[in-house]
């Protein structure tokens, strides 16, 4: 089976088994986090540019895991989605003034050409309309805004993780996947890591001003 292939009644079952099993293993997904995993966490924030005063969303948030990293950039705004009402209420608990949506991010309430940044963190093998999410992601980022797909543990954690979970999951794209999926939605690839243990795609919003 493809993603690419669902129906939408497809996708809409498979985002309720999603927020069924994220609402109910709310405590697996804090800390403490693997080794190396919080330097990778690092890593990633700081690949998405972000500069003081400057607006970001933490896509597939969870409880937040990635939001005391961009908090360190000084950013005026961050937004976290997440469809677990459950994770998000835990974000609320501990990070007050970040700004949380209870949706995909194909639905997000944001205006176009608001955010300077969107971190995918742990999460696009999750997201199973990529068409709807990019074509999203390409109007609320500005000119030249950074996307930034990653995951702390690598492509081979997913494949593991598909033998377990209750939902379908995406495995992360290779380089000239990557560029094939993002390019048509007007993101250029600028950076392209894929390590044993760590993932990272950074990619840059070709919209004109």
């Amino acid at each position: 089976m493809s993603a690419s292939n669902l129906t939408p009644e497809q996708i809409e079952e498979m985002n309720a088994l999603q927020r069924s099993y994220f609402n109910e293993n709310v405590e697996l997904f804090e800390p403490p986090l693997p080794p190396g995993v919080p330097k990778r966490l690092a890593v990633t924030v700081r690949a998405g540019c972000i500069e003081r005063g400057q607006m970001v969303i933490d896509v597939g948030t969870g409880t937040g895991i990635l939001i005391p990293y961009l908090l360190k950039r000084g950013p005026s705004e961050i937004h976290a989605c997440d469809l677990a009402e459950k994770m998000l209420c835990r974000v609320k608990e501990k990070f007050p003034r970040v700004r949380t949506h209870l949706c995909g991010v194909k639905d997000l309430p944001l205006a176009d050409d608001s955010l300077d940044a969107a971190f995918i963190n742990a999460c696009f093998s999750n997201i199973l309309d990529k068409e709807g999410c990019l074509r999203k992601l390409h109007r609320v980022l500005k000119p030249e805004g950074r996307l930034v797909i990653s995951h702390p543990m690598g492509k081979e954690f997913i494949v593991e993780l598909k033998k377990h979970t209750p939902f379908y999951l995406d495995l992360l794209p290779d380089e000239l996947e990557a560029k094939e999926l993002l390019g048509p939605h007007g993101f250029e690839i600028v950076t392209f890591h894929d390590a044993p243990l760590f993932y990272l795609l950074v990619a840059r919003n070709r919209k004109s001003g």
